[in-house]
């Protein structure tokens, strides 16, 4: 009996093996769950030849998160197939490179207005789509990755705004989906070597002294230590918090130079 036994989870973000999303996926399901992954446009190929992978390979299903109609229809086959949903994973980010190269100044207001919707709005976009299901499971979890918003980062720009959005949205969905027996959090996790993070023209910077500044040092290769916070807090392990942003960087947030 894992901690997520007979719960029914969506889990958005996986692209490659190499994805957070799918370390927490994979371990999600050795802990019980049936999972749903969704993927989008060109990359959905990939994250179906991905899913095979898994333990057990599930379904996925096409999310674009600008497009109502895919929501709608992820909400009725849902519906159909389990009848609830007792957990959500939102790691869905994405920024045009003008938002992510050069300094601030660089992007324009379509540039931004498209990292915004897509990393920052889409979790409200997701969590009131599914909102009945969610209320059917009694009480359920709904987890977003997060990367600390709180610092500049080099190269990270208009995405660190995203993420400062994203960290504001999920304080006020917790307190307006609480009532529903529903908790929203977010894991900020440390620097890992995913496709998305090799976009960003400065991770090296922070890649490279992150391991010797952690207080518990830090491996950019190894996504197990997230998967089991998000793991932990899709399950009823957490019954009690909701608006937290809980940090798995090995430290680094909490020290200085």
């Amino acid at each position: 009996m894992g901690i997520l036994s007979d719960k029914k989870i969506l889990i958005t973000g996986v692209l490659n093996d190499q994805s957070l999303a799918f370390g927490a996926a994979r371990l999600a399901q050795i802990e019980g769950a049936e999972i749903i992954l969704t993927g989008v446009g060109r990359g959905l190929s990939i994250t179906r030849r991905t899913s095979r992978k898994l333990p057990v390979a599930p379904e996925v299903l096409e999310l674009d998160v600008s497009n109502q109609g895919h929501l709608g229809d992820l909400v009725k086959h849902i519906e159909s197939k389990w009848g609830k949903l007792d957990g959500v994973l939102h790691a869905i980010g994405f920024a045009p490179s003008a938002c992510i190269e050069g300094d601030i100044f660089n992007a324009s207001w379509n540039d931004v207005s498209i990292a915004l919707q897509i990393s920052a709005y889409s979790l409200k976009f997701i969590v009131e789509g599914l909102l009945p299901l969610l209320k059917a499971a009694g009480t359920s979890s709904v987890v977003g990755l997060d990367f600390d918003a709180t610092l500049a980062w080099p190269g990270y720009n208009w995405m660190g705004v995203a993420k400062a959005a994203l960290e504001s949205l999920s304080r006020y969905l917790a307190r307006d989906a609480g009532k529903d027996g529903i908790r929203v959090n977010l894991v900020s996790a440390g620097p890992v070597r995913t496709i998305a993070a090799k976009s960003v023209s400065g991770f090296a910077e922070f890649d490279a002294v992150w391991n010797e500044r952690a207080p518990l040092g830090w491996n950019v290769t190894d996504s197990e230590p997230v998967a089991r916070a998000i793991v932990a807090f899709l399950s009823d392990w957490f019954p009690a918090t909701t608006g937290e942003i809980v940090h798995v960087d090995g430290g680094y947030h909490a020290v200085g130079a």
